[in-house]
């Protein structure tokens, strides 16, 4: 089915982001949907997502611990959320189109089965039995394209073509000749840098959660980590130099915003370098990914 353009306004970008103007083909959508003047396309496509009942889902599925002892473990929810928070401020700095990065954040996640990882490897065994495969990015599509089912003039929620892209380009590549029904995704290119950081979002976030889970699970000590993860070891000792005599969990809770920080920075100032004056149009053409 052809798809159909939205006449709606996204503003330039300062760098080197997504070029979407009301022309750009990442605006399409499959069906036509009602012009919405006060939001942008991205930011639509945020809100079916998170209206989307495989988003609510999110919050029942493990990302470490289970809530079974605990209901200040992190979920798939919390997580996806502190993604989008460390996408957005990043897209922000880089002069990105941050509501396509939040969005690709706030949808990274769905297709993912219960029990994490885990999860996925005992479907993908079961469905080698049968001669096909389980892959999360896939189910991902599969579910905002056909399982969702919101409105009465077609399945799934519409989303629009750089979403989708961004979705099947979530922290791997496909090719063309596997995975002809791909096509239309631009598998020949890179992902635009909106969806590229939110791979580097994702591990800032998990990184520094779950060592903040595994204290609070008692499974994990805070002298052990600082013996054994230099990056959290630095910012220990910083922020007990600025708060001598304070309680070790709270500053633990400091050093772990602070290596967030740390690593969030990282990332910004490391896309700047790799990417001074490019266009986006010669950044899909890169062989490897720039974040």
């Amino acid at each position: 089915m052809p798809e159909a353009q939205e006449n709606t306004t996204i503003a330039p970008l300062q760098h080197c982001a997504v070029a979407a103007y009301a022309d750009d083909p990442l605006l399409n959508r499959v069906y036509p949907a009602p012009i919405r003047t006060l939001r942008t396309s991205f930011q639509r496509d945020r809100e079916r997502i998170v209206q989307a009942r495989a988003f609510r889902r999110l919050a029942g599925k493990t990302q470490v611990f289970t809530s079974r002892a605990s209901d200040h473990f992190r979920s798939r929810l919390t997580h996806t959320m502190e993604v989008a928070q460390i996408a957005r401020a990043t897209a922000s700095a880089l002069g990105l189109n941050e509501d396509l990065a939040e969005t690709l954040a706030l949808v990274h996640d769905i297709g993912h089965p219960p029990f994490g990882h885990a999860g996925e490897r005992a479907l993908d065994t079961c469905l080698k039995r049968h001669g096909r495969r389980f892959d999360h990015n896939l189910h991902a599509l599969r579910i905002v394209e056909h399982f969702e089912q919101r409105y009465a003039a077609h399945r799934g929620l519409n989303l629009t073509l750089g979403v989708r892209e961004g979705i099947i380009k979530h922290s791997r590549d496909y090719s063309a000749d596997q995975h002809p029904e791909l096509s239309p995704y631009f598998l020949g290119q890179r992902p635009p840098l909106e969806a590229q950081i939110i791979d580097l979002a994702d591990e800032i976030a998990y990184l520094t959660a779950d060592l903040d889970d595994g204290v609070e699970s008692g499974l994990l000590d805070i002298p052990h980590i600082c013996d054994h993860v230099e990056i959290l070891a630095r910012c220990y000792r910083a922020v007990a130099k600025q708060h001598a005599g304070v309680d070790q969990k709270y500053l633990f809770n400091e050093a772990l915003q602070l290596m967030q920080n740390t690593l969030t920075d990282d990332l910004i100032q490391t896309t700047l370098a790799n990417t001074p004056g490019r266009a986006a149009r010669s950044l899909r053409r890169r062989r490897s990914r720039d974040g």
